[in-house]
C-alpha cells in the first residue's frame, strides 16, 4: 500500500493504492502454487488492487482495504475460483464497516498496472471498485463492464481510474438520472450478462411421496439431503463450468463450495448459450446417465435470491439464455433454461428434469411473460412480507420465498 499521486492532467486525485501479493506464484517451487510453466498463468493468474480516496490530512493509508483483499484472497484459495474483469461481488456490508453506502464490489483491469510476464507465468492486476447496492443491481441486470464505464464518467463515483470514495452518499443514478436510461436501454438490447449466482435455494420433487426410498430429489422434507459421490460432484461441477463459462474461467463456485465471509460471487457468461459438457463423454456416473423427468416441482428461495427471479426471466430467458442458482448450503443447483439453450436435459415435453440434486426447468417465452406479471411484487422488497407463495397449478409449479432461517435449518 502506498500514496499514489494520481494524474492531474486526467483529473485523477491523490489516493491510496493497495496491491496484493501471493495469489500469483512468487517462488516457482510448488510450495504454494503448482508451477505449470512460463506460458500459462502464474498461480491463480492475478493479483488484486484497490484505490481509495485519500482524505485531507491523512498521513497513512487505512488498513481495512488490506483486510478486505485478504478476505477475497481467502475465498480464492479455499474455493479455487478465480476472478476476472467484469465480475461483481455481493458483500452486503459497508466495505470499511462504517455506515457507508459502498457495500459491494465490481472488478476490472487496473488502469496503471499492465499484465506482467514473470519467470513463473503471466500475472494480471484486477482492481476492486466499491459500489452502492443500486449500482450492483444494475450490473446484475445488465453487465459489470457497462456499469464500470458509467462510473468512469462520474468523477465523484470513481472517475477514469475508478477510485473508491467511501463517503460517497449518492449513486450514479442520483447524481445523473440520465444514466438510468442508458442502463434500461442496455438491458432491453443486450439482456443480462449474469448467468448465475450462489444463493440460498432448494427444490422439492412433488411428483413422489417423501417416503419413496428411491426418491433422489435434492431436498426431502424432514430428512437430510442425499449426498453425491465424489465423481458425481466433479461431473456436475464440470458441466456447470463448461456450460456457463467466460474465457475458460469457472462461472459458479464449485458444486460443493461454501460461502466465505459473506461473499456471493456472480460471474458473467460468454459465448452462445449451451449446457453441453465437452468432457462428459469420458466417465459419466450412473446417477448422471439417469435423467429423471419430474411432473411437479416446488422451488424455494430466500428473499435476496427471489428478488433475482425477474432478472432471470426478463434479462436471461427472454433473450434465449439460461440462469443458475447454486446453493451455498449444499449440492443443490437450479438452472432455468429457455427453449433456445443447447445441451439442456429439460425439454418442452418434459420441462422439469434432474440429475441428482441439479434441477433444470425449461420455460417457454409465453409462460415467462405470465410469470413476470405474477411476480411483479418481487420488484418492491420494501412491501414484501414473508413467507410468500406463487403457484401455477396447470404447470404444476410452485415458488416460495422464505426467511433466511429456513435455509439455515438442515431439516427444512
Amino acid at each position: 500500500m502506498y500514496r499514489n499521486l494520481g494524474n492531474p492532467a486526467l483529473n485523477v486525485p491523490e489516493h491510496w493504492h493497495y496491491v496484493s501479493f501471493g495469489l500469483s506464484d512468487l517462488y516457482g517451487d510448488n510450495r504454494v502454487h503448482e508451477f505449470t510453466g512460463t506460458d500459462g498463468p502464474s498461480g491463480f493468474g492475478f493479483e488484486l488492487t484497490f484505490r481509495l480516496k485519500r482524505e485531507t490530512g491523512e498521513s497513512a493509508p487505512p488498513t481495512w482495504p488490506a483486510e478486505l483483499m485478504q478476505g477475497l484472497a481467502r475465498y480464492v484459495f479455499q474455493s479455487e475460483n478465480t476472478f476476472c474483469s467484469g465480475d461483481h461481488v455481493s458483500w452486503h456490508s459497508p466495505l470499511d464497516n462504517s455506515e457507508s453506502r459502498i457495500q459491494h464490489m465490481l472488478l476490472t483491469e487496473d488502469p496503471q498496472m499492465q499484465p506482467v510476464q514473470t519467470p513463473f507465468g503471466v500475472v494480471t492486476f484486477l482492481q476492486i471498485v466499491g459500489v452502492c447496492t443500486e449500482e450492483l443491481h444494475a450490473a446484475q441486470q445488465w453487465n459489470g463492464q457497462g456499469i464500470l464505464e458509467l462510473l468512469r464518467t462520474v468523477p465523484v463515483a470513481g472517475g477514469p481510474w475508478l477510485i473508491t470514495d467511501m463517503r460517497r452518499g449518492e449513486t450514479i443514478f442520483e447524481i445523473d438520472p440520465h444514466l438510468q436510461e442508458r442502463v434500461d436501454k442496455g438491458i432491453e438490447t443486450d439482456g443480462s450478462n449474469l448467468s448465475g449466482v450462489s444463493a440460498k435455494c432448494a427444490w422439492d420433487d412433488l411428483s413422489r411421496p417423501p417416503e419413496d426410498d428411491e426418491d433422489s430429489r435434492s431436498i426431502c422434507i424432514g430428512t437430510q439431503p442425499r449426498r453425491l459421490s465424489g465423481k458425481d460432484t466433479e461431473q456436475i461441477r464440470e458441466t456447470l463450468r463448461r456450460g456457463l463459462e467466460i474465457n475458460s474461467k469457472p462461472v459458479l463456485p464449485p458444486i460443493n463450495a461454501q460461502r466465505q465471509n459473506g461473499l456471493n460471487l456472480d460471474r458473467a457468461p460468454s459465448r452462445k448459450d449451451s449446457l453441453e459438457s465437452e468432457s462428459s463423454a469420458a466417465i459419466i456416473p450412473h446417477e448422471l446417465i439417469r435423467t429423471r423427468q419430474l411432473e411437479s416441482v416446488h422451488l424455494k428461495f430466500n428473499q435476496e435470491s427471489g428478488a433475482l427471479i425477474p432478472l432471470c426471466l426478463r434479462g436471461r430467458l427472454l433473450h434465449g439464455r439460461h440462469f443458475t442458482y447454486k446453493s451455498i448450503t449444499g449440492d443443490t443447483a437450479i438452472t432455468f433454461v429457455s427453449t433456445g439453450v443447447e445441451g439442456a436435459f429439460a425439454t418442452e415435453e418434459h420441462p422439469y428434469a434432474a440429475h441428482g440434486p441439479w434441477l433444470q426447468i425449461l420455460l417457454t417465452e409465453e409462460f415467462v411473460e405470465r410469470m413476470l406479471e405474477d411476480l411483479e411484487d418481487l420488484n418492491s422488497p420494501e412491501e414484501f412480507k414473508l413467507p410468500k407463495e406463487y403457484s401455477w397449478p396447470e404447470k404444476k409449479l410452485k415458488v416460495s420465498i422464505l426467511p433466511d432461517a429456513v435455509f439455515d435449518n438442515p431439516l427444512h
